[in-house]
């Protein structure tokens, strides 16, 4: 398998076998929506506090509070982060239906997945005050699933957007408009980073994954931390259903602002390129083999060999041929990004400066 093409296989598959439709992350007309709301009635619970019974005539429950890092008796820490990121959310409609962006600059730019907007040149944009606008589509890059609309109208509430990796288990806040209902905000915990995922386009990316519930509309919208900080751009889920099974995917703010940025600049969009085939360890240690090294790429310059098997890069450990794949496709050209790999049963630390795809290479 060639890190530089799409996978092969079953279209919509992680690695582990997984369905992931992002196609599902946005509604397909309005028609599912006043088609019917589906009701859940809230499951009984038991409270967590210890009640100790006095053996006359009163019941003393003992309360201990034990304070963790960051947390203070009486915050809404959700509520506090929805307050910061809502205005910030907007709502679009498109020929095939509805999704979410997240304004990330005042002057009317405007960021959401690329395959919410599809073929489309212009979008009807509707701000959480309930104003419409038409908003242009910038442009798009299919392979990260990010797109900008840009909309005639300054002063915006622009989002905050943070590079800092999350940390697993960490808070999460989704805000978007799932099937159609806007201004949602719904919550969970990050539940994996640097996952391995086929996004749709059939190209592997490195995703935020989390268990706030996401839904058909979302797509586009913002996952954000207990700051209101825009950790993520939702653009996929796994289901077996149709809608939330608790296993969705955002694409990492850093990577969607770059491109964002390329976008906006009219800058070419150029792809990451090592330069390697490889495939699966077949038993032992987990990796990537190598089975061949591109005349002329980055990865012969760097003197990456036949028979090594990568183990890590820019400090993700690498299980396999995908998780390689993804995370060069979570860099750009001219990154110096360090790998650590095996050799003849030594492990070596090298740098490798990416170059870019079509540089010359097939």
């Amino acid at each position: 398998m060639s890190i530089e093409s799409p996978p092969t296989g079953e279209p919509g598959k992680t690695k582990k076998g997984i369905g992931v439709w992002s196609s599902l992350l946005y509604f397909a007309g309005v028609a599912a929506l006043v088609a019917g709301i589906y009701w859940v009635a809230p499951a009984s619970s038991e409270s967590a506090i210890d009640v100790e019974a006095d053996t006359t005539t009163t019941t003393t429950v003992n309360l201990v509070l034990v304070e963790s890092p960051g947390f203070i008796l009486g915050e809404e820490p959700i509520a506090d982060a929805a307050d910061v990121i809502l205005p910030s959310v907007v709502h679009i409609e498109t020929s095939a239906g509805l999704g979410s962006g997240v304004i990330y600059d005042s002057s009317g730019l405007i960021v959401t997945a690329a395959h919410v907007i599809g073929a489309d040149k212009t979008v009807l944009i509707r701000f959480a005050n309930g104003e419409q606008v038409t908003g242009t589509v910038v442009g798009a890059v299919t392979e990260v699933d990010i797109a900008v609309i840009k909309v005639d109208k300054t002063g915006l509430p622009a989002a905050g957007f943070t590079f800092e990796k999350p940390r697993v288990g960490q808070l999460a806040i989704a805000i978007g408009s799932p099937w159609g209902l806007e201004s949602t905000v719904t919550a969970g915990i990050i539940s994996a980073i640097d996952q391995t995922t086929n996004c749709g386009f059939g190209a592997c990316a490195s995703m935020v994954q989390t268990d706030a519930a996401i839904n058909p509309g979302n797509s586009g919208g913002a996952l954000v931390d207990r700051h209101g900080q825009v950790v993520g751009i939702n653009v996929s889920i796994f289901t077996e259903s149709g809608a939330n099974d608790g296993v969705g995917f955002a694409v990492p703010a850093r990577i969607a602002m770059e491109y964002a940025e390329s976008i906006v600049s009219g800058d070419s969009i150029e792809t990451a390129f090592l330069g390697v085939v490889g495939d699966f360890v077949s038993e032992g240690q987990a990796g990537a083999l190598i089975t061949e090294v591109i005349a002329g790429s980055a990865a012969e310059e760097a003197e990456i060999q036949v028979g090594d098997v990568v183990i890590s890069m820019g400090g993700v450990e690498i299980q396999g041929i995908d998780d390689l794949q993804a995370q060069v496709r979570a860099h750009r050209p001219g990154e110096v990004i360090e790998f650590i790999l095996i050799r003849d049963g030594e492990q070596l630390v090298i740098e490798v400066t990416l170059g870019v795809r079509g540089d010359g290479l097939s």
